[in-house]
């Protein structure tokens, strides 16, 4: 059974740091685009950022280039988020997913395996 499980969430003030975590079983995904999206209450879950099986093509949304790092130790299965200079209107659920894919994709219906999510909540 493929489970995604997410770490690191949680309230940090403004300007602040958090490192969300997201630790897979069930099977390797060495080969795989991973992502991150995050979802507002009452929007669209959104893509984040994302990147290739080997780590070595990146990709960010445009709200958070420059702000956060994707990366992943295939040794441990695991993908990361690092999110410094966080603001206010990164509040959200964050998500990460699993592509059975290995080049970039965006859209979360090219996403195959979930986890539950993690709160990420940025005070003023």
């Amino acid at each position: 059974q493929v489970q995604l499980v997410e770490s690191g969430g949680g309230l940090v003030q403004a300007g602040g740091s958090l490192r969300l975590s997201c630790a897979a079983s069930g099977r390797t995904f060495s080969n795989n685009a991973m992502g991150w999206f995050r979802q507002a209450p009452g929007k669209d879950r959104d893509i984040v950022a994302a990147i290739t099986g080997s780590g070595g093509s990146t990709y960010y949304a445009d709200s958070v280039k420059g702000r956060f790092t994707i990366s992943r130790d295939n040794a441990k299965n695991t993908v990361y988020l690092q999110m410094n200079s966080l603001k206010p209107e990164d509040t959200a659920v964050y998500y990460c997913a699993a592509s059975t894919r290995y080049i970039i994709v965006r859209r979360p219906t090219e996403y195959n395996y979930w986890g539950q999510g993690t709160q990420v909540t940025v005070s003023s």
